[in-house]
């Protein structure tokens, strides 16, 4: 399905009837990445899944986006396709959107539950090497661009080298805002669902969600890596049977 918002082409899934349900997507993982996840629950709900902007059959941001601007297209989009009481599902960069959501002070929607999976907003702590790294690719980017191109294109990470330079931007903007002071600002039950061996967003950071967010618990499944809910799909889902 599409609809307009903002002037923008947005695609999106929207299956099943029942309580809501609205899913976010990780960085350069579109909705569709999460049928797992919809197909499961929406004989008993209404799942919706925007792919957001710049990601899957959605239309790139005009300007590099912040984690706030991201927050606020969800609620324009969740108006337009008539939610009110979703539960939130964020997955990685999903989850820090959701994280920034339960923080406004009037939100418009009734939010009973939130599960974060995987869920990005505390930054990565580097060693000097990376730092030394950083502010080299800085200095030859202003100095010598075309040196720095071929630099971006080996020590820069995956995702970051395969995406636009305007979605390049917005990933350092989300990148860089620790959303850790945010965490208490949670004030409904909230699911943490981790893989132990995380790389991306490692163990330690959905430990210290779990320890800041109020009313929070912890699942933890063995052996699982950043998308951890596919890889360990059998717990999973009885885990979010038993809290949605």
């Amino acid at each position: 399905m599409e609809i307009t918002i903002d002037g923008r082409q947005v695609r999106y899934i929207d299956e099943g009837e029942g309580p809501e349900v609205l899913l976010l997507h990780g960085w350069a993982a579109p909705a569709e990445t999460y049928r797992l996840i919809i197909d499961h629950l929406k004989p008993r709900c209404r799942v919706v899944a925007p792919d957001l902007p710049g990601f899957g059959g959605s239309e790139e941001p005009d300007r590099p986006w912040s984690a706030d601007d991201y927050a606020d297209f969800v609620l324009r989009f969740a108006g337009a396709v008539g939610l009110t009481a979703p539960v939130l599902i964020g997955h990685s960069n999903g989850g820090r959107i959701i994280i920034k959501l339960m923080n406004r002070p009037q939100l418009p929607l009734a939010v009973p539950k939130i599960v974060l999976m995987d869920a990005a907003g505390i930054p990565a702590k580097h060693g000097a090497g990376y730092y030394i790294k950083v502010y080299t690719y800085k200095a030859a980017k202003r100095l010598f661009p075309a040196l720095a191109e071929k630099m971006r294109g080996k020590a820069g990470s995956a995702d970051y080298n395969s995406a636009s330079p305007l979605m390049r931007q917005t990933m350092v903007r989300l990148l860089n805002e620790d959303l850790t002071p945010l965490l208490a600002g949670i004030r409904v039950p909230a699911l943490l669902i981790w893989g132990e061996n995380d790389t991306a967003t490692p163990l330690s950071d959905g430990q210290a969600m779990e320890k800041r967010i109020p009313d929070a618990g912890l699942v933890v499944l063995k052996g699982a890596g950043h998308f951890a809910f596919a890889e360990r799909w059998g717990q999973c889902s009885r885990v979010l049977d038993s809290f949605i």
